[in-house]
């Protein structure tokens, strides 16, 4: 990874801590993964119609196992993106879930990723995972955290989600889905 490149991903972080190096990413990764979400709603752009209305909170959905414990809930509390605060959500079933404007995936099976994953193709819903076949199942954001922070984007279905990946994240990814096309960046 380039000097520059490595510069944008610290800014896409927003975390101090991060920029002694991949230590955080290796002692545990769910903190960098948790970081990522909550910077996912300041890097991405949903319509208008994803949210109840202009004081409805973020809604950070963990679908299936829960990776993180109280990870997540500590680095969302008390945190703002334009001018909305976050809540998590968890449940077992999709149906289960409110309304929620990230879902971070973890089925083992990947039926229930891809039933899923239909289920939301065309809803304003960023759906994430870490999985190898996230991105052709139809997830939009795929990443691993081992030493370095990998992160590929599934452009068309975002797009047809109406949801606006903003460049800088495009600029960090391992990879890009786009017109069909995976092309590998770096």
């Amino acid at each position: 990874m380039r000097f520059d490149k490595i510069l944008i991903l610290v800014g896409l972080l927003q975390l101090s801590s991060v920029t002694a190096g991949q230590e955080l990413a290796t002692q545990d990764p769910n903190k960098v993964k948790a970081a990522f979400l909550r910077n996912f709603a300041h890097y991405v752009t949903w319509p208008e119609k994803a949210f109840a209305d202009a004081s409805s909170p973020w809604r950070v959905c963990v679908l299936g196992r829960d990776p993180f414990g109280e990870v997540l809930d500590k680095t969302l509390a008390g945190r703002t993106e334009r001018g909305r605060p976050f809540e998590v959500s968890r449940a077992e079933t999709l149906g289960e879930l409110p309304a929620c404007q990230i879902i971070y995936v973890t089925y083992a099976d990947p039926g229930e990723r891809r039933a899923t994953l239909a289920a939301l193709k065309n809803r304003p819903v960023l759906t994430v995972g870490d999985t190898a076949d996230f991105l052709s199942e139809g997830g939009m954001i795929r990443f691993q955290v081992k030493e370095r922070v990998e992160i590929s984007i599934n452009l068309d279905r975002a797009r047809s989600a109406s949801l606006l990946i903003q460049t800088k994240m495009l600029e960090v990814s391992y990879q890009v889905l786009e017109d069909g096309i995976l092309h590998t960046l770096r």
